[in-house]
């Protein structure tokens, strides 16, 4: 099983991310650090699981470092870190999953890997449609990006095998909330956010 998104990410938004490059950096750091966030909470909900716990301390390293490598690049770039209100996007996926156990650890981990990959498509997407440091830097963010996609697909996988749970169905379910997430048209813009509107 591969990570497949159902829907492409808008030119639109490709569009506005050139003329909103300070928001899309500053929001870009907050994604790391709430990625690292979810992995630490992952691995204190799951805690008698060593595997999970390997993988996602590493993941959640990784985050850390490119958190610090976009703060270091904003300030290269004279992009004062500013607050802005998170994006609708993680919020509405996470009230799609199933809550209740063992579904819900199945649906945060394919949420986890939806995140990821599309987190991969638009860095790869904006390359060479921003600033060269950027584009450089989201080109070296995409084997991570992989990395980290499989690695959530992967675990969720195991914990389908082990606990009799079918994980394609689950999959094309959050799938379809993530594709109409992202084509929607959004008020804010943000790293994840849908259309312009």
């Amino acid at each position: 099983m591969t990570v497949g998104l159902l829907a492409v990410t808008p030119e639109s938004w490709y569009d506005m991310a050139q003329k909103q490059l300070p928001q899309l950096l500053i929001d870009h750091a907050n994604c790391e650090k709430k990625a690292a966030s979810t992995a630490l909470g992952l691995m204190f909900a799951y805690a008698d699981d060593a595997a999970l716990g390997v993988g996602l301390a590493r993941l959640a390293r990784e985050e850390l470092r490119h958190y610090e490598q976009v703060v270091r690049l904003m300030a290269d770039l004279g992009v004062a870190y500013t607050r802005l209100s998170p994006s609708r996007y993680a919020g509405e996926l996470r009230r799609a999953l199933i809550n209740h156990e063992p579904a819900r650890r199945l649906d945060l981990m394919i949420v986890g890997a939806l995140i990821e990959a599309r987190s991969c498509e638009r860095f790869a997407g904006l390359v060479g449609r921003v600033p060269v440091a950027v584009s450089t830097f989201y080109e070296n963010l995409h084997a991570a990006e992989m990395r980290h996609q499989h690695l959530y697909l992967n675990l969720a996988q195991q914990h389908a095998e082990a606990q009799g749970l079918d994980v394609v169905a689950r999959f094309k379910v959050l799938a379809e909330v993530e594709a109409e997430l992202v084509t929607r048209p959004d008020a804010a813009f943000r790293f994840h956010s849908g259309c312009p509107s």
